[in-house]
């Protein structure tokens, strides 16, 4: 789709990349009454959105992040790679960790959700196009509350033993008879575990552990 008429050239360029054609076509209706917003391009995969940028240079490639072809992710890496002066904004129904930290890993300045209003993705173009990172506000709780997360210490190979013995509901003596090692031994491999996991029982240690998954259980 060529630039609308109307438009100041001052406009900021938008191609809108998504495989669903009522969905792609609900965008395209949602922005054409912004002033300042420009659609030069629509794309339903990300081989063709490539085409698009390379052919339009927009400053924002609202994309998608499940299509066929080439996902969005991919997709995203290209155009970072390929045409810098374009902005990734992913606008998705998916607001998963992996989904998020892919994105974002590939170069995607913003991340939004499709129930966003016409006036935040509008906003968000905007603040895309000036080089300001824009993420909804579930999704940017989401990325607080992983930063949050206490860093994950690996466990050596008898404390995973250990672990699991108590896992077994074992005793410390039962355990160092499993394992051929001392009582006491046992003690400290179980010391250094409730550090490592932050918890001062056995229970809490196997939950802990369980969550985190450090512990496998059939």
């Amino acid at each position: 789709m060529a630039g609308g008429a109307g438009r100041s050239d001052g406009a900021l360029r938008v191609v809108v990349v998504d495989d669903h054609t009522v969905m792609r076509a609900g965008v395209v209706a949602l922005l054409a009454s912004e002033s300042g917003i420009e659609i030069v391009g629509e794309a339903g995969d990300g081989r063709a959105a490539l085409d698009l940028v390379e052919r339009h240079a927009p400053d924002v490639a609202l994309v998608d992040l499940r299509m066929p072809v080439l996902d969005g992710v991919a997709t995203t890496t290209e155009i970072v790679t390929r045409f810098p002066h374009t902005r990734v904004l992913i606008l998705t129904t998916y607001d998963t960790d992996a989904e998020i930290e892919r994105a974002v890993e590939a170069g995607a300045i913003g991340y939004l959700l499709k129930d966003t209003t016409r006036e935040q993705l509008a906003d968000a173009i905007r603040s895309a196009a000036r080089g300001e990172t824009v993420l909804a506000p579930r999704v940017a709780e989401r990325l607080v509350a992983r930063m949050r997360q206490p860093a994950q210490v690996p466990l050596t190979a008898r404390e995973s033993d250990v672990l699991n013995a108590v896992a077994d509901g074992l005793t410390n003596a039962e355990i160092g008879r499993r394992l051929v090692i001392a009582e006491a031994t046992v003690k400290t491999h179980l010391l250094r575990l409730f550090a490592k996991l932050d918890v001062n029982d056995r229970t809490r240690a196997v939950v802990v552990a369980m969550e985190r998954g450090l512990l496998r259980r059939p």
